[in-house]
């Protein structure tokens, strides 16, 4: 009998997916500031994938986790979105590619 140690928080349908393998898997539920937790270090879990491979499906897996976020918070996406194009207006997107080295004052 092998055990894989994996501690992480996973999407919601892989107990079944994880049985369906004939396997059986160890969970409990987590909730509150704990899953708030367990969430920002999956964004950072899935932003290294996304590293090794930018494509399609990391970067949805990265806007599903946003979306828990937004969710877990009691925040509303519009909300997000019209602060996000706020700070867009005011600031600037990421788009030109502006990496900024140091200041001199």
């Amino acid at each position: 009998m092998n055990k894989t140690m994996h501690n992480k928080l996973v999407r919601d349908l892989i107990p079944e997916i994880i049985e369906r393998d004939g396997k059986q898997g160890i969970y409990r539920k987590i909730n509150g500031s704990e899953l708030n937790k367990a969430l920002v270090d999956k964004l950072s879990e899935e932003g290294e994938e996304l590293l090794q491979e930018v494509n399609l499906e990391e970067l949805a897996d990265l806007l599903e986790i946003v979306h828990a976020l937004i969710d877990l918070n009691n925040f509303e996406f519009e909300d997000v979105e019209t602060i996000r194009k706020l700070k867009q207006e005011q600031r600037g997107a990421f788009s030109q590619g502006i990496f900024l080295e140091y200041v001199i004052d």
